[in-house]
């Protein structure tokens, strides 16, 4: 199960807007403690429990990463993406979920899948904003098994927290970027509207996260924005390619080795 831990909420509030489920897209994501089979039907069993419906739409392998089961971050070196992906495999034929997935892959993770894959993934979800673009590897996947989806999460880059780029300048909230302000501004949109319909506008499919009502319904506005090729040309010269969210290095694992800002590891560590 994902660590978010939330499902069962979900379910409630699935269960409480009285809209069938058919009309309702449901995804969840198998953790790295639970790449072994007995482990695997037990996670997604209780994820469809959990969230009171009688299949999943979608069912991501979170990480391509194993734990040992109850060892922590302890790494299963005997277990690998591609046993996972056969036993998810699995789990489409036994209509627990309509389709399988894969989430924070490097391209060759996601190539050793589709040498292999008899049931290929349906949708890729990975960290792509205006500050890691990654067009080169969004294109690529719709080249691949007749088109894999791109869920781009943190659509937003960074809103509240600041970060730091390689060179370690600080990298401030997007919602203060003058060049995105001021594109808004130019579209009669926020900033969060401006990003997100960029990111739609580029092929890919995004999740911001909110908790707000107002944030939620703004958001929609995003539908209303389009830009011009120049405008999209000038948006991928904002590139910073700044990862954001990469735990390898304290999993030991080096992830995104093939992407931009890969995790840079180490010592003994540096190889899963």
């Amino acid at each position: 199960m994902s660590p978010a831990g939330n499902e069962d909420q979900t379910g409630k509030g699935i269960k409480a807007s009285g809209v069938d489920r058919s009309k309702i897209w449901v995804t969840s994501k198998l953790w790295n403690s639970d790449h072994r089979k007995d482990e695997a039907e037990a996670a997604i069993k209780k994820s469809i429990a959990d969230l009171g419906v009688d299949y999943l739409d979608l069912y991501l392998m979170h990480w391509p990463v194993a734990f040992v089961p109850g060892q922590g971050t302890q790494l299963d070196r005997k277990t690998s993406i591609v046993d996972t992906w056969r036993i998810m495999e699995e789990f489409v034929r036994q209509n627990y979920t309509r389709y399988i997935g894969i989430s924070n892959f490097a391209r060759a993770d996601v190539q050793a899948i589709l040498d292999v894959c008899d049931i290929c993934p349906y949708a890729h979800e990975f960290e792509t904003h205006p500050y890691l673009q990654q067009q080169d590897f969004v294109d690529w996947h719709r080249r691949e098994a007749g088109g894999i989806k791109v869920i781009a999460y943190s659509p937003l880059a960074n809103t509240n927290p600041t970060y730091r780029d390689k060179k370690g300048g600080l990298v401030g909230p997007i919602f203060e970027d003058p060049f995105w302000t001021a594109l808004a501004t130019a579209k009669n949109a926020t900033v969060a509207q401006a990003v997100l319909a960029w990111g739609m506008q580029r092929g890919t499919i995004v999740i911001p996260k909110s908790e707000s009502e107002k944030h939620i319904d703004q958001n929609r506005g995003a539908l209303d924005v389009e830009f011009s090729d120049e405008e999209m040309e000038a948006v991928a010269a904002q590139d910073k390619k700044l990862r954001m969210n990469d735990p390898g290095k304290s999993w030991g694992v080096k992830l995104f080795a093939d992407l931009d800002d890969p995790t840079e590891l180490d010592g003994d560590n540096a190889e899963l």
